[in-house]
Formats: structure tokens, sequence, C-alpha cells
């Protein structure tokens, strides 16, 4: 294994600090930290990360650790812990063992592991790492995919007036715990994509994350030219023909990536539709390795592919228009060549009607075609992904579009205290995140008021304390005087309720909504017996100007001194900060306009450190909330075209005056809040294991990989040729369904069921390729009715005619009975994978 690019050498006895540090489990597993630390207290402290750490301490003090006895036996003591927890069975290993699972390779634009590697922008990326860490702890083989950046996101900078700047610093790989990934020759392993005249070579970068593994693919390469290697210069950056490019790198790249380091996938998982090239480029390995065409390797590979949206208006997804396509056009050309298909039909596979060369190439719909299953991350995203992909299904009820979900969950080691690790250990054991989490709760509801309110006491002090360090360095940043810089010593307040509120500030997420009324918010803060205090974080994106103006609300707002101690901005919202706020705050505020939050996780973090929710119903809370474990303050159901922000607000701050701020402040004669408490009890048992990020990889693994995985096997064995019988039946079925009409439907009343029959022609299609079935659409919380049909008689005199026959419950009336014919084949997903209907009516 190559050792990244730490060129100094090390003392003999201090070779294992090389591989701890360039497996990011550090970013949660703690248990080296007092090793580190000992190496350099004042730089660790500063900068925490063990990979530039080791670049920065002197010769002397690394001899001198040397041959000190008991540092090298914490160090062997670390390094045995490690492998035992690389060489484990894990979870995965010991459940399913004889699983078919060889591989999932997980494909995101961003992964946010930590601030060491800062590749990511907000939850995608975050969620991301989350997933890999997931995998690692609990076994489960997952490879991620995706891109290494020269800058990566933005850093915000905030002026006095308020003003948004944003800096993009250097992502320098000598200072990331990364490692180049070397051929057979022994030189830098290259992925080569083929582009009109010339070659684009992709660099393959490695990242340990315990058992998993990250690969980063980089354009940045001498033998590129400069406008290639700009390629992967910035996350979202550039123009539209620059993001398509970096699509096509993610996607196409990718997949050969996995191929070039000689890895075989059953499932391959799009974090987004960033990543659809995927699919066609696994096609195209599976046409040449079987010498196959490309719609049977189509049929093949789609089994194994899942995708997963976390959009919730359609003018998010990414589409490229017209000049965009044609701008690329030989690129295309020469991709279809090498696919077997025209032009036409590649665009088709991404566009709502495949023959409407006016569309745009919607990344979405190519994702949602070429995979096998398709989800949201959260219950009501299901329900809002169904309206956004209704088009590529028509004809089809809204229920039945075929996306479901899987409610997103977090890594909780990443996202708990000291205080709050230390507590769940003593409950639940060491190895509580290492399995299925379900009987956790349990443990934390045996744990005593007064253990539960030093919890936050700890953790709040805590938060106090990181913030007015690093109020005084924004400060100081800024230009702010020393009295400004010395006042930042005296912010906040270690016993009082703490709100937070830390966001992407865009209009959806209604960051301005808790400034609705502002003199009111000041009389909620500055209330002398109930006193509250708000730490506020956010981004705006470099281009949107109204978020960049909600930024300066905020600091115009804090700015009276008045509240100067009450609230504070914190510049530059980042995982390390999201890791204190989350840990500190007694409260996470969420205001985002319903159904517009796919899942939204911060709230979810809060949860293992007794931290409550205050939301509108909208994402994963629509789901969590329940009276005993935090407070909702919108309208049940309400829509965007029904919420108002001054309605809103006006039951946020209600809910803070009369429920939140007096439940806190209502101490028993031993100073604690029983009922806030008991709250804080019930959110922790019951939502942390249910939203952590085990459960999440559970239901993937149970109800979509290991289906998936078995699914794809049959397609792909002798040959393809179960792939070939499928084109062959879709063809078929195409050609002659234009024939299927329905003749005469009877229906009677025999006591409590409708008897229907109806006579139904097939035209050439064999009554073994099609279902008859009755459907009823849903009638209020009841879901929709679907009754197989029988055919019971050829009709006399026709060709391929029959009488279909079934019952329906008569408390429904007749007439919500409607007959359809619907494709079938054993194996195949309807109607993602045949979108074809007949309605009787």
């Amino acid at each position: 294994m190559d050792h990244g690019f730490l060129v100094r050498e090390l003392p003999p006895a201090l070779e294992r600090l090389r591989e701890l540090a360039l497996d990011l489990r550090w970013t949660w597993s703690h248990a080296g930290d007092a090793l580190w630390r000992a190496l350099d207290p004042e730089t660790w402290d500063r900068i925490q990360n063990p990979w530039v750490l080791l670049q920065i301490v002197g010769r002397d003090r690394l001899e001198a650790v040397a041959a000190d006895p008991v540092f090298v036996r914490e160090l062997d003591q670390i390094s045995q812990a490690r492998r035992a927890y690389l060489e484990g069975a894990g979870w995965y290993g010991e459940t399913y063992r004889d699983a078919p699972l060889k591989r999932v390779a997980y494909f995101s634009m961003e992964f946010g592991l930590g601030e060491a590697l800062p590749l990511y922008a907000g939850g995608l990326g975050v969620l991301a790492g989350d997933y890999l860490k997931t995998a690692s702890d609990l076994a489960v083989p997952v490879v991620g995919i995706g891109l290494m950046y020269q800058e990566g996101y933005f850093r915000q900078v905030v002026d006095l007036e308020g003003g948004q700047h944003e800096t993009y610093p250097y992502n320098d790989p000598t200072t990331l715990p990364v490692q180049p990934v070397l051929g057979r020759s022994g030189g830098w392993l290259h992925v080569p994509i083929e582009l009109p005249g010339r070659w684009l070579l992709l660099r393959v970068w490695r990242i340990d994350v315990g058992r998993a593994t990250l690969y980063l693919l980089d354009s940045n390469d001498p033998l590129n030219s400069p406008v290639d290697r700009g390629i992967t210069a910035k996350l979202y950056g550039g123009n539209q023909e620059m993001r398509l490019m970096q699509e096509v790198v993610l996607g196409v790249g990718g997949w050969m990536a996995l191929d070039a380091v000689g890895l075989e996938v059953d499932i391959c998982h799009l974090n987004e539709g960033h990543a659809a090239f995927a699919t066609l480029e696994r096609a195209r390995h599976f046409m040449n390795r079987h010498q196959v065409p490309f719609w049977e390797a189509w049929w093949a590979t789609r089994a194994g592919n899942v995708f997963t949206t976390h959009t919730s208006v359609g003018v998010a997804f990414d589409s490229y228009g017209v000049d965009v396509v044609r701008t690329h056009w030989p690129m295309l050309q020469g991709y279809s060549e090498r696919l077997g298909i025209s032009v036409e039909e590649l665009l088709g596979l991404g566009r709502k009607d495949p023959d409407d060369a006016t569309e745009p190439f919607n990344m979405a719909y190519l994702s949602m075609r070429g995979c096998g299953v398709a989800t949201g991350v959260s219950h009501l995203h299901e329900t809002v992904s169904r309206q956004l992909f209704q088009p590529l299904f028509p004809r089809w009820p809204p229920s039945e579009v075929p996306v479901g979900h899987v409610t997103n969950g977090v890594h909780v080691p990443s996202w708990d205290s000291v205080w709050a690790d230390r507590l769940w250990e003593a409950a639940c054991g060491k190895g509580r995140w290492l399995q299925t989490v379900e009987p956790l709760g349990e443990a934390i509801q045996a744990l005593t008021d007064e253990q539960l309110w030093a919890l936050r006491g700890g953790q709040r002090r805590d938060l106090v304390e990181y913030v007015r360090k690093r109020q005084a360095r924004q400060l100081g940043q800024r230009g702010a005087g020393p009295k400004a810089v010395a006042q930042a010593a005296r912010m906040l307040d270690a016993n009082v309720l703490t709100l937070g509120f830390a966001k992407r500030f865009t209009s959806y997420k209604r960051p301005l909504l808790l400034l609705e009324d502002p003199d009111r918010l000041v009389r909620i803060l500055t209330n002398p017996q109930r006193p509250v205090q708000l730490v506020v974080a956010g981004k705006a994106h470099p281009d949107d100007e109204w978020g960049k103006h909600a930024v300066r609300e905020w600091l115009r707002f804090l700015q009276q001194p008045v509240v100067r101690d009450r609230v504070v901005f914190l510049e530059d919202y980042d995982m390390a900060l999201a890791q204190q706020l989350v840990q500190g705050v007694d409260v996470w505020i969420n205001t985002s306009r319903r159904p517009w939050e796919a899942c939204g996780t911060s709230g979810m973090k809060v949860l293992v450190n007794g931290g409550l929710n205050l939301s509108v119903r909208d994402g994963w809370w629509a789901e969590a909330y329940n009276p005993e474990v935090g407070w909702s303050f919108d309208e049940e159901g309400a829509g965007p075209a029904e919420t108002s922000d001054g309605g809103d607000a006006e039951r946020l701050y209600e809910t803070l005056e009369r429920a939140v701020v007096p439940e806190f402040y209502a101490r028993d004669p031993k100073g604690i809040p029983r009922s806030w408490v008991s709250r804080i009890r019930a959110s922790m048992a019951r939502l942390t294991p249910i939203f952590s990020s085990n459960r999440m990889m559970g239901e993937y693994l149970e109800q979509i990989y290991l289906p998936s995985a078995s699914l794809v096997h049959a397609r792909e064995v002798e040959d393809a040729s179960v792939a070939a019988s499928l084109r062959f039946w879709e063809l078929a079925l195409l050609k002659e369904w234009g024939e299927i009409h329905f003749g005469r439907l009877d229906v009677e009343q025999r006591d409590r069921q409708w008897a229907f029959e109806v006579q139904v022609y097939l035209g050439d299609i064999g009554p073994d390729q099609v279902q008859v079935q009755l459907y009823a659409a849903p009638s209020g919380d009841a879901e929709p009715i679907r009754i197989s049909m029988v055919a019971a008689e050829a009709i006399a005199g026709s060709v391929n005619g029959y009488l279909y026959r079934a019952t329906g419950p008569a408390t429904r009336p007749a007439e919500d009975f409607t007959p359809r014919v619907i494709p079938y084949h054993p194996g195949v997903r309807i109607p993602l994978e045949s979108q074809l209907i007949v309605w009787q009516r």
C-alpha cells in the first residue's frame, strides 16, 4: 500500500502512526485522540487532524516519543484494536454470511467525512459521509466513488456590515489524508475517457474510511489540457458545460475506475442523479464482456442500480438544454457509438418524451430509467417524488409511480459529544453502534433525571466556551476593535436556554422566519426571569442574492445592544461547527416551507445529545413528531400554497413563549426541570435509534440491496440469455400493445361483494404476458385497491379474447373500480421497467 504524500520518514517505532492517520476512522473513533495530543497539545487542539500533525511535529519530538515506552505501548494497543476492528466479521458478516451481495458502489458528487477532507457543500455530502462510516461500522461491503476537487466548496467570510464574501482555499493533496492509487507498473493509475480529438486522463485517489474505501477522481493532471485540468477544480462551480463534464467524469470515469482497480460490484447506488452516466457505462462494460447489444446489457444491469433522489422541486434536477447538448454533441456522438445506439436514443433516456428533441436532457430522468429501484429520503418525500416523476409514467396513478423511501439517518458516533458518548456507553455498552440499534432505547429510559440534566449542562457549557472563542476570532478577522473582541468573552450564558438555527440560507428554508417580528423576538430573548439565547449559522450560495440579504438581516439584528450578548451569528457553517452546535443547543429550530425539505438530517443530530426539536412537520420530523418528544408549530398538512410566513411565525413565537421557554425554567427544589428532562428521555430513547444511519443501512440492505443483487445475478446468467429474453418480451409488447382493448363490462352485487366480468381482447399478446386488474383509487386515508382478475374462458369467435372475472368489496361504489391491463413478466419491476397500461375507461 502506498503511504500518501508524507515524504518525511518516521522513527521505526512510530511507523504505525502513518496508518492510523490515513484511516479516517479517527473522525468518529476518538480512542487515539490522547495519543495525537501527546505529540503536540497546542497544534492538536487547533487542527485535530492527525495527517497534518505528522507533518508539523518536529523531528526531535518524534524521536522523544519514539523512545517513550508508555507512548509506544499505547500506540501498539490502539493499532491492535484497529486491526481487530478491520479484520472482524462485523454485523453484516455475522448476520449475512451467505448473502449474494459482493459489493455496493456508492456514487456521490460530494462526501462530507470531516474537515480534514473539505469535499462537500452541505447535507447531501454529509449524508454520503455518514453512509460510508456506517458501512464501515456494520461491515457492509461498500466502496464510495466521488471527485477530488482542487478547491471544493466556498468558505464564507462575513464583514462588519453583514456582507457575505466567498473564498476558495486550495486543497493541497499533501495536507489531505489521501493516497494515490498505483497501477500495475508502479506509476499513478489513470482512467482514460475518450473525448473528441483527445483523451481525458483521470488520476485515482484512495481514502480509507475504516472498513470502507472511497475512490476519488481528479482531472488535474499535467498530461491534460488546461481546460480539462479544470473539470474537477470546484464543487458545483463553473457553467453548465463544466457541470456536465463533471457528471461524465463521476459516472463514466467512476465505473471505469471500479473496473481498473478490479472490484466486482453488484449494486450501483446513485446518491442523487449526478452520477446517472454510471448506468450507461455499467451497461457498456457488460456489453463488451458478454458480447451483447446495448439494450440487452441495459436489461441485465439495470436491476442492480439504485437511485436515491433528495430533491423536492423539479427545477432542482440537473438538466441540460438544447444549447448545452449541441455544444457536447461530438462527445455524445462518440459515446453513443461505443454504446451501439444513436445519440437520439441516448438523449431519449433523459427526456420525458424520448422523441422530443426540444426537451432538456434530465439527469434524474436518466437515473429513473437506468435503475431498478428508486427511493426518496423520507415518507413525505416519497409522495413528493411520485408527483415529480409522474411525467415518466403517463396514465399511471400517482400512488403507483415507482418511488419508495428510506428515511435518512445520521452516523451517531460522528455527532455525539464526549459527554453523550460516555453516557450512552455506560448505559448501552461499548459496541452499541456496531449492530442494530433497536434495543438501545430501553437502556436510555433507565437513566435518571440527574444524569440527563448533567449531560445537558456540560454540553451547553462547552458550546458557550466554543462560541466565545470562535466569535472573538471572527470579530478580529472582520476588523473589529479590541473592545468588541473582548466583549465576545462575555456573550452567552451556560445556564440559559440555548436555541440553535443553522441552515443553508435559501428562501424555502425561511431563515428569516424568526425575524418576522423582531421586537417580539427581542422580548423572548431578554425576558429577565426566563432569558433565551440563540446561535445562528448559515451560508448563502454565491449566486443567491436573497440568501445573502438574509445573512445581512441577521447581522443587522444582532448589532442591537439589547441582544448583543444573547444572539451570535457564526460564519462559515461547516461540519466542525455543526458538531459543536448539535452537541450544545437545547432546542434545534427548523423553519422550512413544507414539503420542500426532503428529509433534513440536522435535527436528527441533536437527538443523541439530548437536544430537542422545534420544527415544521416536514421531512423526517413529519415521521418523528410526537408531543412527548418535541414541538411542532405549523398547520398539519399545509403545503406551500397554504403556508403563510406570518401565520407560521406567529405560531413559532407562541410555541416558544407558551411551551418551550416555560417548560425549560419550570424547576423543582433540586433545580431540575422534570418535564423537560422527561421529554429529553423520550426523544433520546425513541428517536435516536430510529433516525440513526444503522437503521437506514439495514433498510437499504434488506429491502433493496439483497433483493436487487439476487435479481441482477439472475439476469446475468448464461451469457445474459435472461436479459435477451426480457428485451424480446419488451419489443413484442411495444409492437402489439396498441391492439389491446376492452369489450363489455358487467357488474352485479352478490352479498357484500361486487362481481365484475369484463371482455378483454389481447391481439397477438399472450395472456401470460399481462395482468388484468381491478383498480380503485385511494379514498381518504385508505390505500388503493388492486385485485387480479382471472381469465375464466375464451370469448367464442374471438382471437385471443377472454372473459376476466373478479370480486371487489361493496364498501366502495362499483364505479370506483376500473379494469386495466398491465405488462407481466416474473422478475420485471412494473411500472419502473415497463410503463405500458390500458384502462377500460
